[in-house]
């Protein structure tokens, strides 16, 4: 199946029209930013080349275009239809990024200001990788095309597959949407759009994935999610139908199994795709691709879901991946459909103040978003 066939065929029901959309070759123009304190990156998707794109953030959360990062590897075009396309390891040093048209994995060392600098690149292990995630040295990257996982070791500024590690997801054509650790390490968890299926797997001590369990999703379309403690919080889509926007929460056990905490908390939105957690609060961010908005819930103890403010915040078009900054000061948005990001203040209760839009990104992506 070609890249541009899994794209429709996995994103086009979820957010609509605006997954129709290509990038164009582009170029970001460097440009300083006084009072520098971190960054924001996000994939260029773009079939001739992928970049990483990086904004400089000030100390005041507002963001600089800078200049494009090379990932030596190709894009699909278009946007994936998922979360965690670039993430970041634990210890904030490496940022890794998929290569949806060459099916292959970026390492970049980040330096002192914010720049990544490509390290190494490896196999994903399998067709068309569209989320990445991490977890000590270890690695695990899913595969839209080929609906399975594959793991990989980090060590020493390189990446390199692990032998024996690649799993198959419930069945073929699944529609997975991201891929996670759970539990410290111990468990992986992957949304499967098409099925309406949790997916979950015990890591053992060689870092293979063992003992696929799959478990309904209590709402319809579960797309993007966040890990909380042993709680998993995920956005539910509904197919993008009007208003029956969803998030529902689920405990995971050690062993990979799955408990409904609270099923279906709906928030009157549409199309509810990504998901974002504060670290030491209690505030969980949805945003709602049909509805350009960002919903707040709280995540009590247990991983109790209530829903705080519908429309906790307004995005530009199309709010795609979302991403918080080091210390959970602010949330970004990725807006898929009019090229800009949106920032936002987190202020102590959880509620969030706009702090505007920065252009600088070709419209219709939507390929990963993580923020220092």
């Amino acid at each position: 199946m070609t890249p541009r066939r899994i794209i429709r065929r996995f994103g086009i029901a979820v957010v609509g029209a605006a997954l129709a959309l290509t990038v164009s070759p582009f170029t970001l123009t460097a440009s300083a930013s006084p009072g520098r304190a971190g960054a924001v990156y996000t994939e260029s998707n773009d079939p001739a080349g992928n970049a990483v794109l990086v904004f400089h953030r000030a100390a005041d959360g507002t963001l600089t275009p800078g200049p494009s990062v090379d990932t030596g590897g190709l894009g699909a075009g278009g946007k994936l239809g998922s979360q965690g396309a670039l993430t970041l390891s634990e210890s904030g040093r490496w940022l890794l990024a998929v290569n949806a048209g060459s099916d292959s994995v970026s390492l970049f060392r980040l330096r002192t200001d914010g720049m990544p600098e490509l390290a190494d690149t490896a196999p994903s292990g399998g067709d068309m990788p569209i989320s990445v995630t991490t977890s000590g040295n270890l690695a695990y990257v899913l595969d839209a095309g080929s609906d399975a996982i594959s793991g990989l070791r980090v060590s020493n500024g390189s990446i390199s597959p692990i032998p024996g590690s690649t799993r198959s997801l419930s069945g073929a054509g699944v529609g997975p949407a991201e891929v996670a650790f759970a539990r410290e390490g111990r468990v992986l968890v992957v949304t499967e759009k098409n099925t309406n299926l949790i997916d979950t797997f015990r890591v053992g001590p060689e870092g293979r994935a063992e003992g696929l369990r799959s478990t309904p999703s209590s709402g319809a379309t579960p797309f993007g999610f966040a890990v909380k403690g042993r709680d998993v919080l995920v956005s539910e889509a509904f197919g993008g139908a009007a208003g029956a926007s969803a998030t529902s929460s689920y405990a995971i056990s050690p062993g990979g199994a799955v408990r409904t905490v609270t099923p279906s908390a709906a928030d009157g939105q549409s199309a509810a795709c990504w998901v974002a957690t504060l670290a030491n609060r209690q505030s969980v961010y949805v945003a709602n691709t049909g509805s350009n908005d960002v919903s707040r819930y709280s995540a009590r103890h247990g991983g109790r879901l209530t829903l705080q403010s519908a429309n906790a915040a307004s995005t530009g078009a199309a709010p795609a991946d979302m991403a918080l900054s080091s210390g959970d000061r602010y949330l970004y948005v990725l807006n898929g459909s009019d090229g800009t990001i949106s920032g936002f203040a987190v202020d102590r209760d959880g509620s969030l103040a706009s702090l505007g839009v920065t252009a600088g990104i070709p419209t219709g992506i939507q390929a990963g978003l993580a923020a220092i």
